[in-house]
């Protein structure tokens, strides 16, 4: 029993933070578009989350591997989350909206880092599965998506700072109520970083996982600017959101049932294969509905793809510089993937159109999906040497 309640903040908090990750994810791109803001700049906008996630991301990982925290390294970023959002709200013009942003995504980019890395510690510890821990943030996303999107279709998407404020501070009410994991006595030092950068496998597949990771994160800029360009409406964003999310969470759900009957990368190159062939279908789409429909493979991509990647990571990973790793493959998977897909895919949508962007995030996916595959069959990859000492 007890086991049982001590999980129920740190699912409240997932579901919390997701909720308000959602608003942020879908609407923001229609919020910077009322504002005034072209294609371009509006991708100048999103890139700024990935640039300040590659440094903000290692950085709040080393403090909680430090200092052998990781609740109170969320705690400080969930404050800085409520008054980074506050400010970030009221600026007006581009560089007052650049640099704000930079700040309030140095606080908030780490969060769902850190809270999956606490999930999969809390998950080894009462031998759980992580996905059963880590559905209540697609519960939160869904939810929102759904709930949000119909508000802010009848009010506008210029209020959508009220329910992410909502969803903030019911965050910070359940941060103070985390269980805290046990973390290796050793202290970490500076030299210790060396063990990541000369982890060649580990390295080698962030660099090929990028290929799929880029077409990912460029969905979730332009997803909403690309159903609204079919002829869709915000609440229509929202449901489109709430579709996929659902069959995430449900994927994260059954994870107990279906993940380690294979090894992580067969799961991988598979949410690959997918990928590949949802952006495809993507690019064909020429009524909003079609979208909605095709959203039932979010869960079949982005849950089998990132529960399987993280799974793979914390086997290359050394148990000294857990919470490091973690925060350096969200770095990677969400900070320069997002850069290179928020940046490219806004030039591209608005010089050729979102067809064009899904056909080309298409061909990257098929592209990265056949590296992983080729990587898979090497030594390294098929048998990787887990270093948890």
């Amino acid at each position: 029993m007890f086991k049982s309640e001590s999980l129920i903040p740190l699912k409240m908090l997932l579901f919390s933070f997701h909720a308000s990750n959602t608003i942020i994810l879908s609407f923001l791109p229609l919020y910077l578009q009322f504002k005034g803001l072209d294609g371009t700049e509006i991708g100048w906008v999103l890139a700024i989350g990935p640039l300040a996630s590659i440094f903000a991301q290692p950085f709040w990982g080393y403090l909680s591997d430090k200092f052998k925290t990781v609740k109170w390294v969320l705690l400080v970023c969930v404050i800085g989350l409520i008054i980074g959002s506050t400010l970030f709200f009221q600026m007006n013009t581009l560089i007052s909206i650049i640099l704000m942003g930079a700040v309030f995504y140095f606080f908030t980019t780490p969060i769902g880092a850190l809270g999956d890395s606490l999930a999969q510690r809390r998950a080894d510890e009462l031998s759980i599965p992580f996905g059963t821990i880590r559905t209540w943030g697609s519960i939160g996303f869904a939810i929102s998506s759904l709930l949000i999107g119909a508000a802010l279709d009848i009010v506008g998407v210029q209020y959508m700072i009220v329910p992410y404020l909502f969803f903030g501070f019911l965050a910070l009410l359940v941060v103070f109520q985390l269980t805290d994991v046990k973390m290796d006595s050793k202290p970490v030092q500076l030299r210790d970083l060396r063990k990541l950068a000369g982890n060649k496998p580990f390295l080698l597949f962030l660099g090929i996982m990028l290929c799929i990771t880029i077409s990912h994160r460029a969905n979730d800029s332009y997803i909403g600017l690309y159903i609204t360009e079919l002829g869709g409406s915000e609440g229509l964003v929202g449901t489109a959101w709430f579709i996929g999310v659902l069959t995430e969470a449900l994927v994260f759900a059954t994870a107990g049932y279906w993940f380690r009957k294979f090894h992580p990368l067969i799961f991988i190159i598979l949410a690959g294969i997918l990928y590949t062939i949802r952006w495809f279908l993507y690019s064909a789409v020429e009524d909003p509905i079609y979208v909605l429909g095709l959203q039932v493979l979010h869960g079949l991509t982005f849950g089998i793809f990132y529960l399987s990647a993280f799974e793979y990571v914390t086997r290359l990973i050394p148990r000294l510089l857990q919470a490091t790793g973690h925060l350096v493959f969200f770095a990677t998977f969400f900070g320069l993937s997002g850069i290179i897909g928020s940046l490219g895919g806004g030039a591209i949508m608005e010089a050729f159109g979102g067809d064009a962007l899904y056909f080309g995030m298409g061909a990257l996916a098929l592209a990265g999906t056949i590296f992983l595959t080729i990587y898979h069959i090497q030594p390294f990859g098929k048998n990787p040497i887990k270093e948890r000492e």
